[in-house]
């Protein structure tokens, strides 16, 4: 591999709000992970090396080449860290979909703060009946005062509390993708700041091989409950398939694998709400005129808000339940 100089580069991985589904697919490169292990030196990647913020915050500003920073930002920690790693890097990248468009925590965005506590603190089945120890940001010990990270009213994708260069979708990215950055930061061919890096420029639909035939349906299906046509479109077989609203560049891999795309590589190209647009291309193919029958048809949909907005309702025109 060629860089442009000598010195390694120097980087750091780190999760906010996510399940850590990112960190693995950078392990996921397979050998290329011992090409990464040449060429640079990894300053912080918490699921996998034992580092300390004080370590990050010693740094020179600038001293990282880049930032790879997945996950949402859902508390306190997550803004600061968010903050310390802006002014330490030089490139800084919303790694997958949380940190691009606020992923599946994303979805807490539809309660209050306070449902979300009552319901994992209070009023839980798995926990003890009259329970009502709940966390607090401060709680003082013999030892002294311990602190907790605060959480927020709302989740926010990365770019709503730092600058950021570059957007690589995807839950999780593909190893391309991560080879991609990796390679573009140690060769300096990097694309211009803003970029989403490895995604493409038209819908998954464009890219979908199944045939579509302007078919409107009277019933939606889950996947398990019917046998697919393996060369018609979901959406017209009653899946829904965010196909049409979400951008290429994953390779089709869900609908080749007979599931519907589940739009996680975010708005395609000149769509300016993914969900609205989701939700009109569900509303477009229901053989009906009829309300009360429409409203039959849709039942068949469960959880509406779950299917268009599944990974972006913080980057929506929604943002949030107010």
């Amino acid at each position: 591999m060629e860089t442009t100089g000598k010195k390694k580069l120097q980087i750091a991985l780190y999760w906010g709000a996510a399940c850590g589904g990112c960190d693995v697919a950078v392990l996921d490169t397979n050998e290329f992970i011992l090409d990464v292990a040449a060429i640079a030196d990894i300053r912080m990647w918490p699921i996998a090396t034992d580092g300390k913020y004080k370590d990050i915050e010693a740094m020179e500003d600038g001293e990282l080449d880049l930032v790879l920073f997945n996950g949402a930002v859902r508390n306190s920690e997550n803004e600061h860290v968010a903050k310390l790693l802006r002014r330490k890097a030089r490139v800084m990248v919303a790694f997958g979909s949380c940190a691009h468009i606020g992923g599946i925590p994303g979805l807490a965005n539809q309660v209050t703060k306070e449902e979300i506590f009552d319901r994992a603190y209070l009023n839980n089945p798995s926990i003890e009946p009259g329970n009502r120890t709940v966390p607090l940001p401060e709680s003082h010990v013999e030892a002294g005062a311990l602190e907790i990270p605060t959480a927020y009213k709302r989740v926010y994708k990365l770019d709503d509390i730092v600058p950021i260069d570059y957007y690589v979708p995807g839950c999780p990215p593909l190893p391309a993708q991560i080879k991609g950055v990796l390679l573009a930061v140690a060769t300096g061919q990097l694309p211009a700041r803003g970029s989403v890096v490895g995604a493409g420029h038209r819908t998954v639909c464009d890219d979908c091989r199944r045939t579509r035939h302007e078919r409107k349906i009277k019933k939606f299906y889950r996947p398990w409950q019917i046998i697919q046509d393996p060369e018609t479109c979901l959406l017209e077989q009653g899946i829904v398939c965010a196909g049409s609203a979400t951008r290429s560049g994953c390779g089709v891999r869900c609908p080749n694998s007979n599931m519907p795309c589940r739009g996680c590589y975010g708005p395609a190209p000149n769509v300016k709400d993914q969900g609205a647009k989701i939700v009109s291309a569900v509303a477009s193919i229901i053989d009906s005129k009829d309300p009360a029958e429409i409203d039959r048809i849709l039942e068949d949909v469960p959880d509406i808000m779950g299917y268009a907005y599944r990974f972006g309702l913080p980057a929506s025109m929604l943002q949030r339940r107010i």
